[in-house]
Protein backbone atom coordinates (compact mmCIF):
# COMPACT_ATOMS: atom_id res chain seq x y z
CA UNK A 1 0.00 0.00 0.00
CA UNK A 2 1.39 3.33 -1.00
CA UNK A 3 1.77 6.58 1.61
CA UNK A 4 -0.45 9.50 -0.11
CA UNK A 5 1.71 12.54 -1.29
CA UNK A 6 1.86 14.95 0.60
CA UNK A 7 -0.19 18.31 -0.43
CA UNK A 8 1.99 21.30 -0.73
CA UNK A 9 -0.82 23.41 -0.10
CA UNK A 10 -1.64 22.20 3.36
CA UNK A 11 -0.25 24.96 5.60
CA UNK A 12 3.01 23.40 7.68
CA UNK A 13 2.97 25.21 11.07
CA UNK A 14 5.32 28.19 11.70
CA UNK A 15 8.12 28.04 13.55
CA UNK A 16 8.28 28.89 16.93
CA UNK A 17 10.33 32.51 16.72
CA UNK A 18 13.60 32.64 18.25
CA UNK A 19 15.56 35.32 19.73
CA UNK A 20 19.52 35.91 19.04
CA UNK A 21 21.96 38.60 19.44
CA UNK A 22 23.47 40.46 16.39
CA UNK A 23 27.05 40.51 15.28
CA UNK A 24 29.10 42.23 13.22
CA UNK A 25 27.65 40.38 10.34
CA UNK A 26 24.47 41.13 11.40
CA UNK A 27 25.17 44.61 9.83
CA UNK A 28 23.49 45.07 6.35
CA UNK A 29 20.52 43.03 7.37
CA UNK A 30 19.79 44.80 10.42
CA UNK A 31 19.83 47.82 8.00
CA UNK A 32 17.88 46.09 4.78
CA UNK A 33 15.13 45.16 8.07
CA UNK A 34 14.92 48.51 9.50
CA UNK A 35 15.07 50.24 5.78
CA UNK A 36 11.75 48.01 4.79
CA UNK A 37 10.27 48.71 7.98
CA UNK A 38 10.09 52.38 8.36
CA UNK A 39 9.77 53.02 4.29
CA UNK A 40 6.29 53.54 4.51
CA UNK A 41 6.60 56.14 6.88
CA UNK A 42 8.66 58.80 4.39
CA UNK A 43 5.38 60.15 2.77
CA UNK A 44 3.99 60.72 5.97
CA UNK A 45 6.47 62.53 7.64
CA UNK A 46 8.43 64.17 4.26
CA UNK A 47 11.78 62.75 5.00
CA UNK A 48 13.51 59.27 6.29
CA UNK A 49 12.80 58.68 9.94
CA UNK A 50 15.88 58.29 11.71
CA UNK A 51 16.45 54.70 11.77
CA UNK A 52 16.27 55.15 8.09
CA UNK A 53 19.15 56.73 8.43
CA UNK A 54 21.77 55.10 10.99
CA UNK A 55 24.83 53.55 11.19
CA UNK A 56 24.27 50.17 11.63
CA UNK A 57 27.66 48.92 11.87
CA UNK A 58 28.65 50.98 14.51
CA UNK A 59 25.18 50.28 16.31
CA UNK A 60 25.82 46.35 16.18
CA UNK A 61 28.99 46.99 17.90
CA UNK A 62 28.08 49.74 20.53
CA UNK A 63 24.33 48.83 21.53
CA UNK A 64 22.65 45.52 21.99
CA UNK A 65 20.45 44.53 19.05
CA UNK A 66 18.36 41.66 19.15
CA UNK A 67 17.10 39.72 16.34
CA UNK A 68 13.93 37.90 15.84
CA UNK A 69 13.52 35.04 13.50
CA UNK A 70 10.93 32.78 12.09
CA UNK A 71 13.05 29.86 10.88
CA UNK A 72 15.63 31.03 8.78
CA UNK A 73 13.54 34.69 8.56
CA UNK A 74 14.62 37.59 10.45
CA UNK A 75 11.48 39.24 10.91
CA UNK A 76 11.58 41.40 13.74
CA UNK A 77 14.80 43.65 15.63
CA UNK A 78 14.98 45.91 18.46
CA UNK A 79 18.35 47.85 19.73
CA UNK A 80 18.92 48.88 23.27
CA UNK A 81 21.14 50.98 24.53
CA UNK A 82 21.58 50.34 28.39
CA UNK A 83 21.71 54.03 29.83
CA UNK A 84 23.06 52.87 33.47
CA UNK A 85 19.68 53.54 35.35
CA UNK A 86 17.53 52.64 32.59
CA UNK A 87 17.13 50.68 29.22
CA UNK A 88 16.75 53.02 26.09
CA UNK A 89 14.86 51.02 22.96
CA UNK A 90 16.42 52.71 20.22
CA UNK A 91 14.52 50.46 17.49
CA UNK A 92 12.02 48.11 17.55
CA UNK A 93 11.90 47.44 13.75
CA UNK A 94 8.98 44.37 11.81
CA UNK A 95 9.46 43.39 8.30
CA UNK A 96 6.61 44.87 6.60
CA UNK A 97 5.07 41.15 5.99
CA UNK A 98 5.18 40.44 9.28
CA UNK A 99 3.68 43.27 10.91
CA UNK A 100 0.33 43.11 13.04
CA UNK A 101 1.97 39.27 13.80
CA UNK A 102 2.62 39.95 17.59
CA UNK A 103 6.70 40.52 16.93
CA UNK A 104 6.59 43.46 18.34
CA UNK A 105 4.97 42.96 21.33
CA UNK A 106 7.05 39.96 21.64
CA UNK A 107 10.30 42.05 21.51
CA UNK A 108 8.77 44.57 23.89
CA UNK A 109 8.20 41.83 26.84
CA UNK A 110 11.93 40.73 25.78
CA UNK A 111 13.08 44.24 26.44
CA UNK A 112 11.58 44.10 29.51
CA UNK A 113 12.86 40.85 30.79
CA UNK A 114 16.55 41.88 29.78
CA UNK A 115 15.97 45.34 32.14
CA UNK A 116 14.43 43.03 34.82
CA UNK A 117 17.68 41.01 34.47
CA UNK A 118 19.67 43.70 34.11
CA UNK A 119 18.31 45.23 37.65
CA UNK A 120 17.07 48.54 35.47
CA UNK A 121 14.41 49.51 36.90
CA UNK A 122 12.66 51.53 33.73
CA UNK A 123 12.15 51.62 29.48
CA UNK A 124 12.48 54.75 28.14
CA UNK A 125 11.75 54.66 23.68
CA UNK A 126 10.79 57.59 21.80
CA UNK A 127 8.29 57.62 18.68
CA UNK A 128 6.76 59.86 15.94
CA UNK A 129 2.85 60.16 16.72
CA UNK A 130 2.48 60.43 13.19
CA UNK A 131 3.63 56.74 12.94
CA UNK A 132 0.04 55.31 13.10
CA UNK A 133 -0.57 52.70 16.34
CA UNK A 134 2.88 53.29 17.88
CA UNK A 135 2.02 55.26 20.74
CA UNK A 136 -0.96 53.10 21.16
CA UNK A 137 1.33 49.71 20.47
CA UNK A 138 3.39 50.85 23.21
CA UNK A 139 0.41 52.19 25.82
CA UNK A 140 -0.90 48.58 25.35
CA UNK A 141 2.53 47.25 26.36
CA UNK A 142 2.11 49.70 29.85
CA UNK A 143 4.37 52.46 28.82
CA UNK A 144 3.07 56.02 29.79
CA UNK A 145 3.86 58.96 27.52
CA UNK A 146 6.16 61.17 29.61
CA UNK A 147 6.59 64.25 27.27
CA UNK A 148 6.38 65.51 23.60
CA UNK A 149 8.94 67.85 22.13
CA UNK A 150 8.72 69.53 18.81
CA UNK A 151 11.13 67.86 16.56
CA UNK A 152 12.57 69.13 13.20
CA UNK A 153 9.15 69.66 11.34
CA UNK A 154 6.99 67.21 13.66
CA UNK A 155 6.52 66.02 17.07
CA UNK A 156 8.66 63.28 19.63
CA UNK A 157 6.63 61.21 21.88
CA UNK A 158 8.52 60.03 25.42
CA UNK A 159 7.48 57.50 26.97
CA UNK A 160 8.59 55.15 29.62
CA UNK A 161 7.69 52.16 31.63
CA UNK A 162 8.42 51.25 34.83
CA UNK A 163 9.99 47.04 34.98
CA UNK A 164 9.40 44.95 37.92
CA UNK A 165 13.10 43.75 39.38
CA UNK A 166 11.39 40.63 41.55
CA UNK A 167 10.90 38.39 38.36
CA UNK A 168 13.13 36.40 36.75
CA UNK A 169 14.51 37.06 33.20
CA UNK A 170 13.85 35.75 30.13
CA UNK A 171 16.00 37.44 27.78
CA UNK A 172 17.69 35.10 25.02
Amino acid sequence: MSQPALDPQVHQPTPEPRIRRANAGDADAVRALTRAAYAKWVPVIGREPKPMTADYDQAVREHRIDLLFEGDDLVALIEIIDRGDHLLIKNLAVAPDAQRRGHGRRLLAHAEALAAELGRPLLRLYTNPSFAGNVDLYARAGFAVDREEPFLEGTTVYMSKPVPLDRPGLSG
